[in-house]
């Protein structure tokens, strides 16, 4: 840490460093030194192969932004004294900087409406901002990271190499997970479809990668690690898929796995606020099924994790994954048995 400090012009001495946020793929620290906060990653290199991407699609956003939208408020990074966006250590660690935004604050549960309107607002007008930007200047830093189609392959590439226990176990959720399957056709004809554009999307779009001011109105998105080219269904399905239930993934009690009809309407509006030009009429058709793409593929990659037993989420107690994917597909019936209701209240 003090090499890493000193890189930014920083001392130990000078500094008092806390754990912050409750990301689960990079390590944060909130740094504190006299009246100067920032805010301290070190990115997770198993994950990110290539995390100089990352670097270099922030530095294209801002530059875009700073031209086009001066406006926008924009986490840039802090550089290292050598002007680096990244300071990567002897061992090949990177790490990267950014100033602690004053007065603002986060949250991990949605526990109102308002607060999802404000969240969609952010991520759509993020994207709208954008759409001027040479998307070939946007790289690829997690490749397939939303292909449904290679998703569902290495489901059933899982259920042919993987834990035999296991998958004798769960042949009641890969049965449900195989009556889904026309989502999977169904995303193969929106990447034909000429009506859905490639944009530049956030791909993470909980609710705790949005700053708040104190009066809980949206002030910018964060955390652009996975920032890259996209559908839209991306976006829209993760704030489905993370806001409508009042229970998160970890909810092992599937009867507390809802779809809260009015958290569903306070997305759509807050989203098409700012994206409403910007969508397609055919875009605005699949807004539910965002929703039914993104669950089915989170429900396929943790029941393929547990059949390859645990090798890339990890579990904290046995059958972890399994309940996890179980989660999912509850949350998948629940949109698909209101799909009906749900698709009118996008119509409004």
């Amino acid at each position: 840490m003090q090499d890493i400090l000193a890189a930014y012009g920083l001392s130990m001495a000078e500094c008092h460093i806390q754990p912050f946020g409750s990301g689960l793929i990079n390590a944060t620290w909130k740094i504190s030194a006299a009246d100067r906060h920032y805010i301290l990653q070190r990115i997770n290199h198993g994950v990110f192969k290539q995390p100089a991407l990352i670097a270099d699609n922030i530095s294209a956003i801002g530059r875009y932004l700073d031209t086009h939208h001066p406006d926008y408020f924009f986490v840039q990074p802090v550089r290292t004294v050598g002007g680096q966006e990244m300071y990567i250590t002897a061992a090949g660690t990177y790490f990267r900087m950014q100033p602690f935004v004053a007065d603002s604050r986060s949250y991990d549960v949605v526990d109102n409406a308002q607060l999802a309107f404000e969240a969609a607002r952010q991520f759509g007008r993020f994207t709208k901002l954008l759409s001027g930007i040479d998307i070939n200047t946007i790289q690829y830093t997690l490749p397939d990271f939303h292909n449904l189609t290679l998703r569902y392959q290495q489901f059933e590439q899982a259920i042919q190499q993987g834990n035999a226990v296991r998958i004798a176990e769960a042949a009641a959720d890969i049965d449900m997970i195989r009556s889904y399957q026309h989502l999977t056709a169904t995303f193969e004809a929106i990447q034909q479809h000429p009506d859905f554009k490639m944009r530049v999307m956030h791909h993470d779009t909980k609710i705790s990668n949005v700053l708040f001011d104190k009066a809980d109105k949206g002030i910018c998105v964060i955390d652009l690690d996975t920032v890259m080219p996209g559908y839209f269904i991306s976006d829209f399905g993760d704030m489905m898929r993370t806001y409508l239930s009042p229970v998160s993934e970890e909810e092992t009690d599937f009867s507390r796995v809802q779809v809260r009809a009015d958290y569903y309407r306070a997305i759509v509006q807050g989203y098409l606020s700012e994206m409403k030009d910007e969508l397609s009429e055919a875009e605005k058709a699949h807004l539910v099924y965002a929703g039914q793409f993104l669950v089915y593929m989170q429900a396929i990659r943790f029941l393929t994790d547990y059949f390859n037993n645990d090798s890339y989420y990890g579990a904290k107690y046995e059958r972890h994954n399994l309940l996890r994917a179980r989660n999912q597909l509850t949350l998948l019936n629940s949109i698909t048995q209101q799909e009906q209701t749900l698709s009118s209240v996008a119509a409004d």
